[in-house]
């Protein structure tokens, strides 16, 4: 009897279990906590992508991209087809929305798959894939850069170079880095010396006090080397009078500035003959010249003229080396962008002003410039395009410098 009263009542209880959904949910969990309790452990297996087929580049399409960075730090990439190219002397387009007191300081066209050194002002270099820069429209305004990489708040982004691989090792022992600062120092270093990125960075070259990096070229170990004053002066020479120095180092006299207020603005490393000087001014005036122009001087002088600096024109702001095969991509610090081919600006002697190269309003200034690749001109690309400009502001080539040095 005890038996069959004990059977029963079992029998009752599984019917209440199967009518009743809540109880049943509550018995699962009783039991799943238990067995949690008495064999739960940390997971020791890990899921992971194999490693060994796939890199993070081979999802990412190695498209050629703008890369921008503005004078507060912020960073963003942008495909290069969204810049249009237009006639020289017109008003460009709207090339980012920033804040007020920020601008573009720096534009670089790349590839997705580029390795980038990042050069501060202080000396110091940093690492970065091109493809881990955040995408962005061509007028939104980036991300902090000190949210991507370990770049102190202080310093400023003054120089860049693109290397397709660190680790290829007959390219970084065959391939240097030039740097100059303001005040006319330049410094040679083997690119293998920069070849193991760093977390915190580098420091890549010692700085002056009062003195400060304004940028850095990839070169053969046999390419000439042209610098720019602000007073319209260059001087060129070639890279072996420069000895390969450790990373620590100062580096040695590049060109002598004629007055204190004077300054380096700029470096180029030329290795073809076809490729030409470009020197652009602050109130939007540029001009091509041959580099045989320059003619070799000793490092550390005074140079000569390369642009005929007026009251029209400005100071020097910027130099290039371009070729007829490349575009170049001028934004303001209103964040107004033009892009012009080569091509349009006709070779002129070296102490002329040139020609106006984009039109600025009220007191606008040229903040950036780079050249990018020219690519095959499609009918939607033209139409609409402004023309270029009739008057040509170009001075006679007869106005050389008489007092070249």
């Amino acid at each position: 009897k005890e038996e069959y009263a004990e059977l029963m009542k079992t029998i009752d209880y599984l019917k209440s279990v199967l009518e009743d959904e809540e109880l049943r949910m509550k018995i699962i969990k009783d039991e799943l906590i238990e067995i949690k309790e008495k064999y739960g452990d940390e997971r020791r297996s890990q899921i992971v992508h194999s490693a060994e087929d796939m890199r993070m580049e081979d999802f990412i399409d190695d498209e050629e991209i703008v890369i921008t960075i503005s004078h507060n730090s912020y960073v963003k990439r942008t495909p290069l087809s969204e810049y249009k190219r237009q006639g020289r002397g017109g008003r460009g387009s709207i090339g980012t929305n920033t804040r007020e007191e920020d601008f573009t300081e720096h534009i670089i066209t790349a590839s997705a798959h580029n390795y980038m050194l990042l050069f501060t002002e202080a000396g110091r270099c940093f690492w970065l894939r091109a493809f881990e820069i955040p995408e962005g429209s061509r007028t939104s305004r980036g991300r902090a850069l000190q949210n991507i990489i370990n770049v102190p708040k202080e310093e400023k982004i003054k120089a860049f170079i693109l290397v397709k691989n660190l680790k290829d090792q007959e390219y970084l022992e065959n391939n240097f880095i030039i740097m100059c600062t303001k005040k006319g120092t330049i410094k040679k270093t083997s690119l293998e010396a920069y070849s193991r990125p760093r977390a915190n960075g580098i420091n890549a070259i010692n700085i002056n006090e009062g003195d400060q990096l304004i940028e850095a070229c990839l070169t053969t170990g046999s390419s000439e080397i042209v610098m720019a004053l602000r007073s319209g002066r260059a001087i060129r020479f070639n890279e072996s009078t420069v000895r390969p120095m450790g990373r620590t180092a100062t580096g040695v006299r590049g060109i002598t500035l004629s007055a204190e207020s004077d300054e380096v603005i700029g470096m180029i490393s030329v290795d073809d003959s076809e490729t030409t000087v470009l020197v652009v001014s602050e109130k939007g005036y540029g001009k091509r010249t041959d580099i045989e122009d320059y003619r070799v001087t000793n490092r550390g002088g005074k140079g000569v003229k390369t642009i005929n600096v007026t009251d029209k024109t400005g100071e020097l702001v910027a130099i290039k080396g371009v070729t007829d095969n490349e575009d170049l991509m001028i934004i303001n610090k209103s964040g107004i962008v033009i892009r012009i081919a080569v091509e349009q600006l006709r070779v002129m002697g070296r102490a002329t002003q040139g020609v106006r190269l984009i039109n600025l309003k009220d007191n606008d200034e040229i903040a950036s410039i780079t050249k990018v690749d020219r690519e095959e001109e499609t009918e939607e690309e033209t139409e609409g395009l402004e023309t270029p400009a009739e008057n040509d502001d170009s001075t006679s080539e007869e106005n050389t410098d008489s007092n070249e040095e």
